[in-house]
């Protein structure tokens, strides 16, 4: 079985399960599920794709765990707080985060509800721990529902983790914090008093400011985005904290191949912050990432790395002085047009293919594209957007 899957993991599933009939000795449902797995993770976990004895569970757990950059990233959060004796993985799952996170632990507990993925884990973790051990870590697996558990639980931990379900009954995907499964509106309580700090992680669909206003004690709130594609939101929850929503720190993360960049902010900050609005275009062009942009601190972007933005809802920056770690995108401008087609046809006297965006614009990316006359793609980025107040210009761009 191992010597097959290993010969066809790289083979497309569905043509495969068509030819189920060649293999008549193989159990095609389990091969397929594991090759299937193993796509799946190949990019998003490494370390657990090169070990050939992992075993992969049907596509939702798949679908729903962490990829090993975040895992990474939520491991550094816990280390920094100096409390790593013990741990408790309250949704364990396919175990992606309970792995990473107990590296900073002394003990560590993953709970999980669902036998086959508890037994799935606890084979995972022995053969990851062999090829990869955690120093001085006690990892236990606990089948159990983990409210239930969590309830009888006598001595309080310092780090939980709970990844809600986020789905509803009909399969649906949910965004709200009162949809997901278990509640963490409702196990609030329970949860900060069996431990100093609670790790929540949520969608990133997820309304930041109704989640901050929703439960009591958020300590601090990040929002991780990996190739600047937001991925999750965690609220660090803490019962000897009840801070106003208005001072949450809220911690911008966006993990690159070579960095990471780093933007930290509160609400209050946000609303004092200075920005002003720029009168032309700049020789420089900036694009926040998508966890500031999620986080909307569009003013407080300003305000730090002293830029001009062009317009209230552009969203989009400008400055003659190049900013190198503006944590975004970066852009050199190269010429700025209005609409007319003789300003357009000066614009695009040598480009045919560009890289287009619009925003705070009137027109569609599709539709404008067609105007244009332009295909996907190249080294040229236009920008279709408002300048202050409200004059519609475009803004042709390479990208630094």
């Amino acid at each position: 079985m191992k010597q097959f899957i290993r010969g066809h993991r790289e083979d497309d599933v569905r043509q495969l399960a068509l030819q189920a009939g060649r293999y008549p000795d193989i159990d095609i449902l389990y091969a397929l599920t594991q090759i299937a797995g193993w796509q799946s993770i190949r990019e998003k976990v490494p370390t657990w794709a090169a070990c050939e004895d992992i075993i992969y569970p049907p596509h939702l757990p798949l679908e729903q765990c962490s990829s090993e950059a975040t895992a990474i990233y939520k491991y550094g959060v816990v280390a920094a707080s100096g409390q790593t004796d013990s741990f408790i993985d309250l949704t364990g799952g396919f175990g992606i985060d309970c792995w990473f996170i107990s590296r900073a632990f002394k003990q560590a507990i993953y709970v999980e509800r669902q036998e086959t993925l508890a037994e799935i884990a606890g084979h995972n973790f022995h053969i990851l721990q062999q090829e990869n051990p955690i120093a001085n870590c006690q990892l236990s697996i606990v089948n159990s529902d983990s409210v239930s558990w969590l309830k009888q639980l006598k001595v309080p931990v310092d780090w939980i983790f709970i990844d809600p379900a986020r789905r509803d009954g009909h399969g649906g995907k949910t965004v709200a914090i009162s949809d997901c499964e278990p509640d963490i509106c409702a196990l609030e309580s329970l949860l900060v008093s069996k431990a100093s700090h609670v790790m929540v992680k949520l969608s990133p669909m997820l309304d930041l400011s109704l989640a901050m206003s929703q439960l009591k004690h958020i300590q601090e709130a990040h929002i991780i985005s990996v190739n600047n594609e937001c991925k999750e939101l965690l609220l660090i929850l803490n019962a000897n904290t009840e801070t106003q929503a208005e001072t949450i720190p809220i911690h911008c993360i966006n993990i690159r191949k070579d960095h990471t960049e780093t933007f930290c902010f509160t609400k209050q900050e946000e609303v004092t912050a200075s920005c002003p609005m720029a009168s032309g275009i700049g020789q420089y062009l900036y694009e926040p990432n998508a966890s500031i942009m999620k986080a909307g601190a569009f003013r407080s972007i300003a305000e730090r790395f002293e830029t001009a933005k062009l317009q209230t809802n552009s969203h989009l920056y400008t400055s003659d002085k190049l900013i190198t770690d503006f944590p975004g995108r970066t852009f050199a401008v190269e010429s700025v047009s209005g609409f007319s087609k003789k300003e357009l046809k000066a614009l695009l006297a040598d480009t045919s293919k560009a890289n287009l965006t619009v925003r705070n614009f009137p027109t569609s990316v599709a539709d404008l594209r067609k105007r244009l006359h332009i295909t996907e793609g190249g080294d040229t980025y236009l920008f279709a957007t408002i300048l202050h107040p409200q004059e519609k210009v475009i803004i042709k761009c390479r990208k630094i």
